[in-house]
């Protein structure tokens, strides 16, 4: 399967007294870069989430952001008759200090940590809940990435089919543009040689018409399709491969345009350069 670098996956664990959430989104990027946003208590996780990530992932910046809130309405909340009076001494020591500052309104008490002797949180529970629920949420993320994958190999394979079309035209007119550029130069020799010998301007003509001859350069478009097919099919992280590949496409194209004889043939060559500048932005999101 194709995978591509956008993905987002969210999930919720409930606990005895609070409740955890675990959220993945990614965009893409030249490597893995892995970011957490984590309490806390959970910091010293952080090499064991990184490493079931990286396992995976193979490529895309990756945000994994893990917080919890203790349920709300939980029985036996109680002010902290210690922490309270901290507080206040806190709170007077600081008015001392500064006498135009204000006061400690009581909701500012309340938001005090631990104030109101919240149950305490199993930090080991909460530790091994994340990296369950961690690898829940990748399931999800790596469908999601594989969905969007999937509709971007289906657009590379449009694009592949339109150069292959193109290619197609253009090949079998490729006979005729020479035989009609040797004589459009055949008669200007003869114009500009006019002590020249037949032999001497066919000799011309030939080098000259070897020179247009793009024959080399179809070919190598045409392998080169083959291979993007080839790839695509086989999957996994191919993103790398694909944009090396889109490089040596769009230099056949551009040689191909370089050397055309023809109005049509440069026409061939623009369209050509047009797929695949489209397709070489699709690939930048594929993993």
């Amino acid at each position: 399967m194709i995978y591509s670098m956008t993905g987002y996956a969210v999930a919720a664990r409930e606990l005895e007294s609070a409740v955890l959430n675990l959220e993945l989104r990614s965009v893409n990027h030249r490597y893995l870069d892995i970011q957490f946003r984590l309490p806390d208590e959970l910091r010293s996780i952080e090499p064991a989430l990184r490493e079931t990530l990286t396992a995976r992932l193979n490529r895309g910046k990756i945000e994994c952001r893990i917080s919890f809130a203790s349920k709300p309405g939980r029985k036996g909340v109680d002010l902290e008759e210690e922490i309270l009076q901290q507080v206040i001494a806190l709170n007077e020591r600081v008015r001392s200090a500064l006498p135009d500052a204000h006061s400690m309104s009581a909701a500012d008490v309340l938001r005090w940590p631990g104030i109101l002797g919240a149950e305490t949180i199993d930090v080991d529970e909460l530790r091994a809940v994340s990296q369950t629920l961690l690898e829940q949420v990748l399931e999800d993320f790596t469908l999601t990435r594989g969905r969007e994958g999937e509709k971007l190999k289906a657009i590379l394979l449009e694009r592949a089919a339109g150069v292959e079309k193109h290619l197609a035209d253009v090949a079998p007119r490729m006979p005729q543009v020479i035989a009609a550029f040797q004589e459009k130069l055949a008669t200007r020799l003869k114009e500009a040689l006019s002590n020249a010998d037949e032999d001497r301007i066919r000799q011309e003509v030939v080098l000259f018409a070897n020179k247009i001859d793009v024959d080399e350069e179809l070919t190598r478009l045409t392998t080169h399709v083959a291979e993007l097919r080839r790839i695509l099919d086989k999957g996994g992280a191919v993103g790398k491969r694909l944009d090396f590949l889109m490089q040596e496409l769009n230099r056949e194209a551009n040689t191909l345009g370089s050397k055309a004889a023809d109005v049509s043939v440069t026409q061939v060559s623009m369209e050509l350069k047009l797929l695949i500048e489209q397709m070489r932005e699709q690939i930048q999101n594929i993993e």
